[in-house]
Order: C-alpha cells, then structure tokens, then sequence
C-alpha cells in the first residue's frame, strides 16, 4: 500500500490537496482522528486498496500528538509512507477565513481567529519536520495541485528530492525552505523597459544577466556551497531539501537562478524546480 498523510493547519489547503490525490485514484479519507490510523490501514489493506491518503489534523483532537509515534510505528512495518504538511502564514490564514466565513476549529467565544491559529500552531509544532513541506501562502490552488501532483510523481523513487523555489521578498520568505539565498544585491532586469514584462527563463533576461560578473560569481558560490553539504543531507537520511532563491519580486534574478542550479544538480539528487510567484509550469526530474 501507498499511504500519504496530510497534515498542516486549518486553511492551509488540505482540501484542494486531498481533492487532487482522489483526482489521481487515491482513497482518500479526511478528518481521520490519529488513535484510529492503524485500524483503518489494517482494514483497507484487507479490502486490496494500494494508494490511501488520509487527512489528519487539529480536528481530531488532542491525539494529534500521538501522530509521530503512529508514523514511526507504520515505517517500522515497511509500509510506503509519505507525511506531507501544508503551511501558511497567519496573516494569509485570517485572509481566507474571513473570505470563505470558515470558522477555525479552535475558535470560540473565548478565543479569536488569531489566537486560535496561534495555538494551532504551537500544537502542531514538529510535525512539519516528519516529511514534505509546503508553504501555501502565496500559492493560487492550481499551483497547489501541481506542486502535489509533483510530490506523488517523485514519491515513486527514494533518495533524496532537491527543490529550488524562487521567490519575490516582497511576497515574504517561504515558509518550507531550508537553505535561503538573498540575490537581491544583483543587477535587476526590472529596470531594464524591454526585460520587465519577461521573467528569469527568457533568453534575454538570461543574457543580460550572464553578462555581469557578479551574477555568475554568486551563481557559482551557491552552487559549491550546496554541493559541499549535499551529502551531509543525504546521510541525514532526509526525504526532500528546499532551497529558496529570492529576489525583489520573484520573476527575474531568482527564476534564473534557480533554473541554473536545478539543471547544475540533476545527476546528483531528484530534483524540482519551482517559481512561486510565476504560473504553475512544470518543471524537474521525477
């Protein structure tokens, strides 16, 4: 059996991706309280399912402390698991309940919205860490459905997946990256009339910038950095590694970046490379 778990806060997307992974034959379940996870297993597996994604979260209370155990305990038994946690920042979260007219889970007349995701947070503290993590604040819900579209795709194959997500500082740092590079101090092709309506992908906003010296000076120096600790990553035995690029707004010096680096290390490791503030287009080696 395929078994994906999703987790994350309340508002993060969940749904839309729960509602991809049904789209590509999964069984999914959702609102799963964490206590009953192995009987459910046991019990799908007996009805012959292969591919189950179940939702767990704050919804079910208390016993989603128990989660990590319960993930432990089924890796133990060689089943294929994957663990995938969706997150946002608070302000995106206040945003979408107050555009749906969602109430958050933990509310009450006792507590706000911002207090309650606040304590949702500090609830689910650690769990990001169990497996794939995505920041969906900046993410329309197609690019959502493609970056986890994009997750099962590489899940087929084990070792360690390199993602390089370009991003606009504007728009805030990612969430989900482990490693963030600042190119910001570079020449920006913004300024440039004919370059501002291309992004990092086109052939003369490559040009512009392939032509400074510093452009290729920092593109050099991340990509030694990132080859020295590679390994260390991979002996960490992790699943996924992010590494965020960022620009000013995300379209030029970042998007360049990130595709250099993602052609660079694709004989070493599997990996993705996503544009967060561009169209979902997509991209990688799964």
């Amino acid at each position: 059996m395929q078994l994906i778990i999703i987790s994350g806060l309340s508002g993060s997307g969940k749904s839309i991706a729960l509602n991809m992974l049904e789209d590509a034959d999964y069984y999914c379940v959702d609102n799963m309280p964490s206590q009953l996870l192995q009987q459910l297993v046991d019990q799908l597996a007996q009805q012959g399912y292969d591919k189950v994604a179940v939702a767990i979260d704050i919804r079910g209370g208390k016993s989603i402390a128990m989660l990590p155990q319960q993930l432990a305990s089924l890796r133990a038994n060689e089943l294929d698991l994957q663990f995938l946690f969706l997150d946002a920042k608070t302000e995106t979260l206040l945003k979408r309940y107050s555009e749906t007219r969602r109430r958050h889970p933990l509310a009450d007349e006792q507590r706000t919205v911002t207090e309650a995701i606040a304590e949702e947070r500090d609830r689910l503290e650690g769990l990001s860490e169990l497996g794939h993590h995505i920041d969906t604040s900046d993410l329309k819900p197609s690019a959502l459905r493609e970056w986890v579209r994009q997750f099962i795709s590489t899940e087929t194959r084990r070792g360690l997946t390199l993602i390089f997500e370009s991003f606009g500082f504007k728009h805030g740092v990612p969430l989900d990256a482990e490693l963030v590079f600042d190119v910001r101090c570079l020449p920006n092709p913004h300024y440039e009339q004919a370059l501002r309506p291309l992004t990092g992908r086109d052939t003369p906003v490559i040009t512009f910038l392939e032509a400074e010296p510093d452009v290729l000076n920092m593109r050099d120096d991340i990509a030694r950095f990132i080859d020295t600790w590679l390994p260390c990553y991979i002996r960490d035995n992790r699943n996924y590694l992010t590494v965020g690029i960022g620009c000013t707004g995300g379209q030029h010096r970042s998007v360049y970046f990130a595709e250099c680096l993602g052609r660079k290390f694709r004989d070493q490791a599997r990996v993705l490379v996503r544009h967060r503030e561009l169209p979902s287009i997509p991209t990688g080696n799964p």
